[in-house]
């Protein structure tokens, strides 16, 4: 690989990596061309770019963007690949958790990058089971929107309740004349 293809290849990875808000690093080694297909087809249905890359151009593009840590470092050993999710950072753990259980848990995931905190692969399952970035949100808006609904609500029973006293009152009289 001449130097020219590297820079290309570290400038690719450098953008992926910069707008990427979750990194999954894999080793996919043992796994046949077949199984690699698979994966990578299951990925980019879910909206999950997969690079592989030699470690010392991925260093190098994680030293670029700043997101650098000794964990990254000392994960990137091995055949490495990158899963990459962007509007939701924990869709790749999804895909890849499923595609482990069908696959006799290959690729091994090395490590967890989501937005600024790694993980350890051993804790694929539990970062799978946290809710998407939309789940959060509608949560936080329902949670907003609740004690609102709940004035709307006391306030149209307050006026309810006024209609039905002024009906009782005016049958009161009625009945006494």
């Amino acid at each position: 690989m001449t130097s020219e293809e590297k820079a290309q290849v570290v400038a690719e990875l450098t953008e992926v990596i910069g707008r990427a808000s979750g990194m999954y690093f894999a080793d996919f080694s043992g796994m046949n061309a077949e199984q690699t297909t698979n994966l990578r087809r299951e990925l980019r249905k879910n909206g999950v770019q997969f690079k592989v890359a030699k470690n010392t151009l991925i260093r190098r593009a994680l030293q670029d963007t700043g997101k650098l840590t000794d964990d990254l470092s000392a994960s990137l050993v091995g055949q490495t690949g990158v899963a990459f999710g962007f509007d939701d950072p924990v869709a790749p753990a999804r895909v890849l958790k499923d595609f482990l259980e069908k696959n006799d848990n290959k690729p091994a995931v090395k490590l967890a990058y989501l937005e600024g905190v790694t993980y350890p692969g051993s804790q694929l399952k539990t970062v799978a089971a946290l809710p998407t970035k939309k789940d959060v949100m509608a949560s936080i808006v329902g949670s907003i929107a609740a004690p609102i609904s709940g004035i709307a609500g006391v306030l149209g029973a307050l006026q309810r309740d006024l209609v039905y006293l002024l009906d009782a009152i005016e049958k009161q009289k009625a009945e006494a004349a």
